[in-house]
This record gives C-alpha cells, structure tokens and sequence, in this order.
C-alpha cells in the first residue's frame, strides 16, 4: 500500500521541483525527503524519477502518480474534515501567525473563545507570513495569519481560502528632530539619507526598494532589521529612517524621540488575512474570533 505521507512529499516535489525545497517547505533534511521518496517508488514498483543533468525529475510513471496522489490526499483531507464536522467547535486548531497580529488579533480571539468555546483549543505557532503559507499548504497548521503589501500583490496559492482581516498604513519612523519630521513624508527629501530595511529576500525589503523607486531613487539600506521594536529603537539611535505599519504603534509602542508620519504621494497598506485549506465548525470559529 502506498503511504499517504510519501504521497504528500511527491506531490510536493511536483510543486517545487528539487529535494532540497521539499525539504524546506516540510521541515525535513534534504536527505529525509530523498530516502522517503525512494521507499515510495520501491512501493509503487516503477521508477518515479529520472535524472536530467544533475537534477532529478518525475518520470511519466511519476506524473501519473502525483494525480492519484492529488485526489487520494483531497480525499484524506474531506474525510478528516467529515469527521470534524460536528456543529459545536472543539478541538485544537493551529493557527501560524505574524508577532503584531498575534499580540493584536489572536490572543484576544484566544481569550474570548476560551469562555465562548470551551471546548476549542487554540495553538499558536509564530511564523513568517511566507512560512506560515508554507506551513498551512504542508498540513502542518490550519490557520495562517498572513500580510500582504499594497506594492506587492499577491494571490493565495491553490487550494487555499483567504479572508480579511485588516488593512493598515505603512509609516515613516524618523527621530523626532528631523528636518523631515514635521508633517507628512515626502519620500524623495530621503533620498540620501541611511535606511533601515527587512532582510534581504523579505517582502519588508522588496516594498521599501518599491516605494522609492515609485520616489525615484534607491534606498540607501545600511541596516537591516526584521523586529519592529528593534527598528525604532534604531531609529531612535539616529541609524537611519525605517517604514513601519500602523499597528506597531499599539503593540509596540514608540519610543520617546521617535515619530510616526504619512507618507504623501505613495499611499503603502499592508492587509492582514486567515488563510485556510479546509473549513471546519473549528476553523470558522477561529475565524470569525479573529475578525472581531
């Protein structure tokens, strides 16, 4: 019989092509994924893969198998939804999400659901926005609290249900006694001054690079940060100008001898959503508590 695991791995594999993404997006070692997906063609009894150049790809055979695979795990996931489908929510239900929104959205839904749904168990693992997509497409989550900026779109991949939870505006930090600092931003009196920017690869980095370009010129990025509450405390310091969103400001706080201003001309949102692959009595009630 052929194990409903390793099916999932191999439809992973059609996905995302190499053993090493496969990998990352199931949180296994490369070498892990290789041995499974060797057990699963010895039980399938016909070769899956073949090499091309120094890469391993599927074999007609292996195709075949990737759409049995598709509809045999959409009917593990049906069958385990059934199963879950009682009217009242109960259970545990674990939810992925950002730091800001876990501290602003879900520890109050957390809390409300604890006297609403006393039978709902929340579990909250903090993740990335793309982790957390990544985590919910691999099963290993059934809520993923995402954000998407305004300057980058994005679509949720296939499969997968998005819900709004929030649109915010994206602001400038500056310290408090910059000359730019007295009303709204205009990027361009910026253009040469030092930036603190997300890590290079983040969403946070590409929409910085893409609101000055909008500017007309390129960020002069001398730090990188990802932990909002590090940023304006670097701000503080005088390091560099940072852009942050609007909800930083109640979770975090701001510094004394920071400031948060519009930004004119370039209006930046970033939207909050859940994102779902099934929807239980479990779920919608996550859902909805997350919404208030």
């Amino acid at each position: 019989m052929l194990d409903p695991v390793r099916l999932r791995l191999l439809r992973e594999f059609a996905e995302h092509g190499t053993m090493t993404a496969v990998a990352e997006v199931c949180g296994l070692t490369s070498s892990a994924v290789s041995q499974q997906l060797a057990a699963l063609e010895r039980e399938a009894g016909v070769p899956l893969f073949e090499r091309a150049g120094r890469r391993v790809r599927l074999t007609a055979e292996g195709r075949r198998l990737v759409r049995h695979a598709r509809v045999v795990l959409n009917a593990l996931d049906a069958a385990e939804q059934d199963l879950r489908s009682a009217s009242t929510p109960r259970g545990p239900v674990r939810v992925a999400c950002f730091a800001t929104a876990a501290v602003a959205r879900l520890l109050p839904a957390i809390a409300t659901a604890r006297a609403r749904h006393p039978d709902l168990h929340v579990i909250v693992h903090e993740l990335e926005p793309r982790e957390a997509v990544e985590a919910l497409r691999a099963g290993k989550c059934d809520v993923a609290v995402a954000f998407t900026y305004s300057l980058i779109p994005e679509e949720p991949p296939a499969g997968v249900t998005r819900r709004f939870l929030g649109v915010e505006p994206m602001l400038m930090a500056l310290p408090a006694g910059h000359p730019a600092a007295a009303g709204e931003i205009d990027l361009r009196a910026l253009r040469e001054a030092p930036w603190i920017a997300g890590s290079e690869g983040t969403s946070d980095h590409e929409m910085l690079d893409r609101a000055c370009a909008l500017a007309g010129f390129r960020p002069n990025v001398v730090h990188t940060a990802d932990d909002y509450a590090l940023v304006l405390r670097m701000v503080r310091e005088g390091l560099g100008a940072g852009l942050v969103p609007e909800l930083v400001a109640t979770v975090v706080g701001v510094p004394e001898g920071v400031v948060l201003r519009p930004i004119a001309a370039v209006g930046i949102t970033r939207t909050t959503h859940a994102l779902i692959r099934a929807a239980t009595p479990a779920v919608n009630a996550v859902l909805d508590l997350l919404q208030q």
